[in-house]
């Protein structure tokens, strides 16, 4: 099991199926995506890093990004996305925690992080070669093997490294199709939150799915640049934190737009008010589905699914609205004391 064989699967079947974009600009095909990861893992391989190693990600959002997920996983290798929003002193911390050996960043954030290989600049001419290589077999995994080190947001202290396995990650990928939202070959995931963490992470899924990634130009969230990319390009899906769903449901309100080219926004990762999903849903229309989960689920806690959140008729519309919906598929839920035992079951 490796989830890299999901990418292979698709440059197999459709390799002239568009795959990768930066702003509107098509980068790859699938089955270009898929020679330049083969030829990132056979580079890796080539340089010492053997199945298991850690390679740090610490960049800003960036067509790379994408490619150097696949590529490390198609080597065997396990990821560690570091959010581009953190201080070097803090990105260097997580590079030594989690023993890292590689490191690709952008100069804009990672120059002067120092891992005990080599650190690679995604812009340089050094990238470049490791992409024009020759390219290398798909590495067999087991479904227990890493494949990403999540760090949490530290709140109460150091960041805790998450190890996420292969396994863990498959099945949140094919949750999602079941629990979150179905994806078709011509929808389009769009990046503006970071891929370090759950925007990235849902690029697994609409991987599965052949559907299409779009890197904003802007490399981040601009509530303009995504409305001209619905109207270019259409079938918008995102994730994004609430503060995120009220500046793209202000801006809409400013200037008269209503979700025209969005497909679906999945927000998460903090309380979202009552209030304002309802507004979103009033101004944008049935394009809103709730998840919960923690960096160790990852992603597959519990899903408020756009049904729920369009059933204004049930008598406890206001509660559910409030609330993060029920447990996906693979999860079961339960009140536990001290003890780890369990106390009630949940409705």
């Amino acid at each position: 099991m490796n989830l890299a064989n999901t990418l292979r699967r698709i440059a197999l079947a459709d390799p002239r199926r568009p795959a990768l974009y930066e702003g509107e600009r098509l980068c790859h095909d699938y089955g270009s995506l898929a020679v330049r990861a083969s030829r990132l893992a056979g580079a890796l391989r080539a340089e010492g890093l053997v199945p298991g190693d850690r390679v740090v990600l610490f960049m800003r959002n960036h067509p790379a990004y994408l490619e150097l997920l696949y590529g490390c996983w198609w080597a065997g290798l396990a990821v560690v996305p570091v959010n581009a929003k953190l201080h070097l002193r803090e990105a260097q911390w997580i590079a030594e925690h989690s023993e890292a050996r590689w490191a690709f960043v952008s100069a804009d954030v990672g120059t002067g992080l120092r891992v005990p290989g080599r650190c690679i600049d995604i812009d340089s001419a050094d990238y470049a070669t490791l992409c024009a290589g020759a390219e290398a077999a798909l590495e067999a995994r087991q479904p227990g093997d890493l494949a990403w080190v999540f760090y949490t947001s530290g709140t109460t202290g150091r960041p805790k490294g998450v190890m996420l396995t292969h396994r863990n990650l498959m099945t949140m990928g094919l949750t999602y199709f079941i629990d979150v939202d179905p994806i078709a070959p011509g929808d389009v995931i769009v990046y503006a939150a970071p891929m370090s963490h759950g925007a990235g992470i849902y690029a697994i899924p609409h991987v599965m799915a052949g559907a299409r990634h779009v890197v904003p130009a802007s490399g981040g969230f601009d509530p303009a640049e995504l409305f001209a990319l619905g109207r270019g390009i259409g079938r918008l899906s995102m994730f994004a934190a609430p503060t995120i769903v009220k500046r793209i449901v202000d801006h809409a309100e400013a200037h008269g737009l209503d979700g025209a080219g969005f497909k679906t926004i999945v927000y998460g990762g903090a309380p979202m008010y009552v209030e304002d999903i309802k507004r979103a849903l009033r101004v944008l229309g049935p394009r809103f589905v709730q998840i919960y989960g923690q960096g160790e689920t990852p992603m597959v806690a519990t899903a408020l699914s756009r049904g729920t959140l369009l059933d204004t008729a049930h008598p406890r519309y206001a509660e559910r609205l409030a609330s993060v919906g029920i447990a996906q598929t693979p999860v079961e839920v339960r009140v536990a004391d001290a003890q780890g035992c369990w106390c009630a079951a949940t409705p």
